[in-house]
This record gives structure tokens, C-alpha cells and sequence, in this order.
């Protein structure tokens, strides 16, 4: 098995099979740093909205921007998402979080290596600690995204 990738079969188990430890710390390194992209569809853009109480366009100016033919979440200069409090260090949309930040830390990229998972439990506290997620929950959150 390669075990630079997620098993392409049925048959082949991932190298994950026993699941990993994950419980969010709320530290919000996953919504600061290095400039990224949070990918947002459709829906997600018309649920944020409505949650906000904004219409769909005036959302869209504000809080979104295409990229590579997508549209993501604006950031700012320091890289932290628009939605992110500072001074709480939290979500100021977490119910309504997209797809991308509630799949978080099991992404392909996270996955495709054990040392690609040590890399993501070295910037993200709550990664390889607390609950352990079994592996039918980990397939689940990486199917929903793929980044």
C-alpha cells in the first residue's frame, strides 16, 4: 500500500484504520496564520447570509472573494479569517462554519501520511489527543472535502 495516499479500495486499510485522537482545543490556529483559503459553495455562502441577516450579495461583497475559479472566505493581511475573534480566539459563525473548517484536521492533506498527521498534531494542540475518532467518523469528515 502506498502509504503516501488514502487506500484507493475497499480491500486496503488506511494507515489511520485504528482512528486518531482529535479533540478541538478552541486555540484558533486553524482560523489564523498564513494566508489560505476557506473554500465556500454556494450554500454556504446563503446559509452565512442568513445567518447574518445579510442578503446573499451584500454577504458576498463583504465576506467573500474568488480565487483559482472558487470563491473562499476573505482573510486579513495577517492571514486570520474574516470570521475570527481575536480577543476570544474563537468563530464569530462556528454553528454555521463551513464545510472545510468543520472537517478540520481530517483532510486528505492531514491524512495522506503519518508524518503528514505529525505535522498537523504540531501546529493544531487538539490533534493526536483527546477523543479517539474510529475510523468510519475520519472517512465521513474526509469525504465531505477535499483539501
Amino acid at each position: 500500500m502506498d502509504s503516501e495516499h488514502p487506500p484507493s479500495s475497499a480491500d486496503e486499510k488506511p494507515w489511520y484504520a485504528e482512528g486518531l485522537r482529535f479533540t478541538c482545543s478552541g486555540c484558533g490556529n486553524c482560523c489564523t496564520g498564513a494566508p489560505g483559503y476557506v473554500w465556500v459553495d454556494k450554500q454556504e455562502i446563503e446559509q452565512l447570509a442568513a445567518w447574518l441577516g445579510l442578503a446573499v450579495g451584500e454577504f458576498s461583497r463583504r465576506f467573500v472573494r474568488k480565487a483559482h475559479g472558487r470563491k473562499s472566505l476573505i482573510e486579513y493581511d495577517n492571514g486570520d479569517c474574516v470570521f475570527f475573534d481575536p480577543e476570544s480566539r474563537g468563530c464569530r459563525v462556528y454553528t454555521h462554519r463551513p464545510k472545510q473548517c468543520r472537517t478540520w484536521p481530517f483532510w486528505d492533506s492531514n491524512l495522506r501520511s503519518p508524518e503528514a498527521w505529525q505535522e498537523t498534531c504540531r501546529i493544531c494542540p487538539g490533534s493526536g489527543k483527546g477523543q479517539l475518532v474510529p475510523l468510519s467518523e475520519i472517512e465521513h469528515q474526509r469525504q465531505q472535502i477535499s483539501v
